[in-house]
């Protein structure tokens, strides 16, 4: 059963572009691995929101996306970036619609 990925991240101000830079590395290389289905960024369009930009992405099973996370080489593309874009992931599934 696939899995959504919900992952949201606080951006300092004047850092959009990094974020989004660092967002698209990451993506590009989540793209080649397995179990990958699918993701979305979305922005904030108001003011208040405590997220400036959420990651939706979709994936086969959870086992995936953990042997993913738990990679050396997803460690070294986004341990630098934690802190400064601070992010709350989380797996869900579809329990209504």
């Amino acid at each position: 059963m696939a899995v959504t990925l919900i992952n949201a991240f606080e951006v300092p101000p004047g850092k959009e572009q990094e974020a989004l830079e660092f967002w698209e590395r990451v993506a590009e290389f989540m793209k080649r691995q397995p179990g990958y289905i699918s993701t979305r960024l979305h922005r904030a369009i108001v003011p208040w929101a405590r997220f400036h930009l959420i990651n939706i992405a979709e994936w086969q099973s959870a086992e995936d996306f953990q042997a993913v996370i738990g990679s050396e080489e997803f460690k070294e593309l986004t341990e630098p970036y934690s802190e400064i874009f601070p992010h709350y992931p989380g797996l869900y599934e579809v329990i209504r619609t």
